[in-house]
């Protein structure tokens, strides 16, 4: 993987960093998915999926107290 320089103003890196940092992420990460989408790197079922993934780790929604087994799941009506 190749390292990247650039200048960017204070103030916006400031913000950028705070903004990420509620996000549970890195200016890092956000610039390299930002690249990696624009060039075109990972077709768009891949990235859909990433979201997807990053969205459902941020969830606060849980399945309650019900537990299923194998069996219950695979139950055929006779």
């Amino acid at each position: 993987m190749a390292n990247l320089t650039i200048s960017v103003n204070d103030e916006a890196l400031k913000k950028a960093r705070l903004r990420a940092l509620k996000q549970g992420t890195s200016v890092n990460a956000i610039l390299r998915e930002y690249l990696e989408s624009y060039a075109g790197v990972h077709g768009r079922q891949q990235q859909a999926a990433r979201r997807l993934l990053e969205l459902a780790s941020k969830s606060n929604a849980r399945r309650g107290d019900k537990t299923w087994t194998r069996d219950d799941l695979h139950e055929r009506n006779a």
